[in-house]
């Protein structure tokens, strides 16, 4: 691989997001006047992004070419690959390409922002092909933890592109609908420039489980439960909650669906086919006090802890409606997410607190991953056989392991592309180098702000999560110059007020005896009169109590 800053007028792949992180997913295929997408993902806060709702691609390269993007391509429905759709489609609006389930979780979520009349969704079959522009994109059907995924054929007039979205090669899926190994070997006979592959999983050795294996978890464990069972999962994931349904079916067992996310994407997955649940084996919360606590079998969200879901409520007691008692059973049925492991761990104390016995992965076989392991990698690898290959999808320690795993079938290290975010990946007459960058990075969303949250503001809330803060009011009379009220000091998160008076009452003093040191034009200037009794108590409380607060001197015009 040759780095070089020169433009082409070749086939220019641009990832803004997937690359060095878990989420953000987001890819650009460009030539000539024409760009498509790949992808559309978000990503959630980390411990560090206090405050902060979600995470989205900078598409500010994106937005300055709007008239030039002939369509997004989605390889399937989960969060990390349609969730900043409603954030991007304002701005750039071309037609939406992807599989039934996954353009059904688009306009669900679309509609909660008004967009659902305004996108032209196109619904593509595995096998099924749709042309813009130059590029001609097949979808190929893979294995996943979410019904319809799909890998792309992106063939470019510089060549064939594989993206194989995310996947496993799982022999048995609950659906009976394979990975088409035979359309990848297909493509791989014909001569294929570049392979994107998913990396999640290149940690693994051997084989990813089956899907399957879970179902035949639960149908051993439900028998075994003499009390309510609780299963929380992923509510895109419609494979595992059909493997819920069909064993509490087997166990004589009603199910209750619990969380707005996971009543919805079942509404949508059978109304589509994807899903098979026999009338009359669904309740509402209502029927729940009148059932025998063993004929009762709850799917809910809340798997990772969130603070404020269903699952975390009823582990807390503190939901109104479901109240866990001794004997129940807990079933964990996902996996953890980085950065999760506290809040799941202090979850499932809690449950345990309220007497009910909690299965999760590390303990029984009730979750298998949805992302291939190395001999799966391997398998595509060798089907395909690329002149090219760019591991995406994973963590920069995943994107060198799974590069490291092609050279060892065969793939010359000089032609395996470990890329950042940004990168112009360029491909001309066969021969492939990275030209340089292009803006990306991360848009943060707080509420309804959108990008007014940066890294200058992340940092005071973690300094005001550590520090706290001391506000300073001083009443100073316009005319004069001469101070009226105060200074009074209010603190919050730095010392406890009502034990720390003394402490106060000397930085009070601090504050009147730097004021009493400056002369009439300085007070005259508020703004430096603010920045001098900033400096008085910062040497104060460092010297002191060795802590840095955010310090806000407020003055008063009187």
């Amino acid at each position: 691989m040759t780095t070089e800053n020169r433009d082409t007028t070749g086939l220019k792949i641009i990832p803004l997001g997937g690359l060095g992180e878990i989420g953000l997913n987001m890819a650009i295929f460009e030539y000539g006047d024409d760009i498509i997408v790949v992808d559309c993902g978000l990503m959630f806060p980390d411990a560090s992004m206090l405050g902060i709702d979600l995470v989205v691609p900078d598409i500010t390269y994106l937005r300055e070419r709007a008239d030039r993007v002939r369509g997004i391509f989605l390889t399937h429905g989960h969060e990390d690959h349609i969730g900043a759709l409603p954030y991007v489609l304002p701005e750039i609006n071309p037609p939406l390409f992807g599989t039934a389930l996954t353009l059904g979780l688009v306009k669900a979520k679309l509609k909660e922002f008004a967009l659902d009349e305004k996108v032209d969704l196109q619904v593509m079959k595995p096998r099924g092909q749709a042309t813009v522009g130059c590029f001609t994109v097949e979808f190929i059907r893979v294995t996943h933890s979410i019904v319809d995924g799909c890998g792309l054929a992106i063939r470019t007039p510089e060549g064939v592109v594989i993206h194989t979205g995310d996947f496993k090669i799982d022999q048995t899926p609950v659906d009976g609908e394979l990975t088409d190994l035979a359309t990848f070997s297909r493509y791989g006979e014909a001569g294929v420039l570049a392979l994107m592959s998913d990396s999640t999983n290149v940690k693994r050795q051997g084989y990813t489980i089956s899907e399957r294996s879970v179902g035949e978890a639960f149908l051993d464990l439900f028998p075994k439960c003499d009390s309510r069972i609780i299963v929380a999962a992923f509510s895109s994931n419609i494979h595992r909650v059909q493997q819920v349904v069909d064993a509490a079916l087997a166990c004589n067992r009603k199910v209750l669906l619990n969380g707005r996310s996971m009543i919805a994407n079942v509404q949508i997955a059978r109304e589509l086919g994807y899903l098979r649940i026999p009338d009359g084996l669904l309740i509402d919360l209502k029927e729940l006090p009148r059932l025998p606590r063993e004929e009762v079998c709850i799917v809910t969200t809340g798997s990772q802890g969130e603070p404020m879901s269903a699952l975390t409520r009823i582990a807390m007691d503190d939901h109104k409606q479901i109240k866990l008692e001794r004997g129940d059973t807990v079933i964990l049925s996902s996996r953890v997410i980085p950065g999760n492991e506290k809040t799941i761990t202090d979850m499932i104390n809690h449950l345990y607190r309220r007497g009910a016995e909690v299965f999760h992965e590390q303990v029984s076989e009730v979750h298998v991953s949805g992302h291939a392991s190395q001999e799966e990698l391997k398998l595509m690898l060798n089907l395909v056989r690329p002149q090219w290959f760019i591991p995406v999808h994973g963590e920069y320690r995943h994107l060198v392991r799974h590069a490291r795993l092609a050279q060892r079938v065969g793939i010359p290290a000089e032609r395996c592309i470990v890329a950042n975010n940004g990168d112009v990946i360029a491909f001309s007459q066969g021969e492939g180098c990275v030209l340089g960058q292009v803006e990306s990075g991360r848009i943060f969303v707080d509420g309804n702000g959108i990008g007014d949250v940066g890294e200058i503001v992340l940092k005071d809330r973690k300094h005001l999560s550590e520090d706290g803060m001391v506000v300073v009011i001083i009443g100073i009379a316009q005319s004069s110059g001469a101070i009226i009220y105060g200074p009074d000091i209010v603190s919050r998160g730095f010392v406890f007020e009502d034990e720390s008076q003394e402490y106060l009452d000397a930085a009070r003093q601090v504050v009147t005896d730097t004021l009493s040191q400056l002369n009439a034009e300085v007070m005259g200037d508020w703004n430096e009169v603010k920045q001098e009794v900033r400096q008085g108590l910062r040497r104060f409380f460092k010297k002191t109590i060795e802590r840095r607060p955010v310090i806000l001197p407020l003055i008063l015009e009187m």
